[in-house]
């Protein structure tokens, strides 16, 4: 097998390759994903396109055991790769697939251990950001209001609320992959969002102390503050939101399949799975069943 210590020139032809079919943070986590196995390739003395299953079930191992990530974030890190070396075999940099038949350790995820919010705990939340700051209510209510992301609500612009005919407030989004939607505003929100923006016409709607555009990285920073201050569980974090809006709406009657379009969710089976209502025995399918039995009995 070809030794190198250093990437090929296809290697790192692929990578750009590769990284320029996404945008935003999807191509900042894809980036960080290659450039660990780079390095693991690096240090092994491995061309990162002349690689074999064994060397791939080898780089998982590594991740779990040198860099300390959980079964999950280590599959997740060789789709990545995986993604990156089947674009290889189709721009015919290299001849085969090596991820065939690939063996990942098993993991399963425990939707109960996924943090969310009641709405009463909403109402707290929402309460002590007004009284830190309009720029930490308008973030708080983007992501349980609209359902943003963090990137998302991080991103608005002043220049992207518009006013359509009959006189409701649009926001123009920029999601997740780079496609544009057009939210509307209801009036509470848009109260805050007038606080927030304090009179500017132009610039980001979310600012810091310093005036700056709020980031991914304070935005979490800020969640994490104001949770502590209200004394909410210690893992919420900003997509708690997300999945707190979802469940709301789901709760409050709203079919599942306009939950998605709510969402921007490209398969539904995302949606139900954000869904984070615990459930109870009074509401188990089996009571149905029984009432309709004993109707014909």
């Amino acid at each position: 097998m070809f030794k190198a210590t250093v990437p090929t020139r296809d290697a790192e032809s692929a990578r750009r390759g590769f990284l320029a079919r996404y945008s935003a943070g999807t191509r900042d986590l894809y980036e960080l994903d290659l450039r660990i196995y780079f390095q693991w390739c690096t240090a092994e003395q491995l061309d990162p396109l002349d690689v074999r299953r064994a060397d791939l079930e080898a780089f998982v191992e590594w991740l779990m055991t040198v860099r300390g990530n959980g079964a999950r974030s280590a599959c997740r890190r060789f789709q990545t790769v995986r993604s990156y070396l089947r674009l290889a075999v189709a721009d015919e940099l290299i001849d085969r697939d090596p991820t065939h038949m690939v063996r990942l350790p098993k993991w399963t995820a425990d939707r109960e251990k996924i943090a969310w919010l009641t709405p009463i705990q909403v109402a707290r939340l929402q309460q002590v950001a007004a009284d830190t700051s309009p720029a930490h209510r308008a973030l708080v209510d983007l992501m349980v209001v609209l359902g943003l992301r963090v990137s998302e609500a991080c991103g608005v612009q002043l220049d992207d609320l518009t006013e359509d005919p009959s006189g409701y407030t649009l926001l123009s989004v920029r999601r997740k992959g780079g496609k544009i939607t057009t939210e509307a505003i209801p009036v509470p929100l848009l109260r805050v969002l007038d606080a927030a923006r304090d009179g500017r016409t132009t610039g980001p709607l979310i600012l810091t102390r310093a005036g700056n555009q709020q980031t991914r990285n304070g935005a979490y920073d800020w969640i994490k503050r104001l949770c502590r201050k209200v004394g909410l569980p210690a893992e919420i974090h900003p997509h708690s939101l997300r999945h707190t809006a979802v469940t709301t709406l789901v709760d409050a009657g709203l079919p599942m399949h306009e939950v998605q379009a709510f969402a921007r969710h490209a398969d539904i089976r995302s949606t139900e799975w954000y869904y984070r209502r615990r459930g109870t025995p009074d509401q188990h399918a089996s009571h149905i069943a029984a009432r309709m039995y004993a109707a014909v009995a």
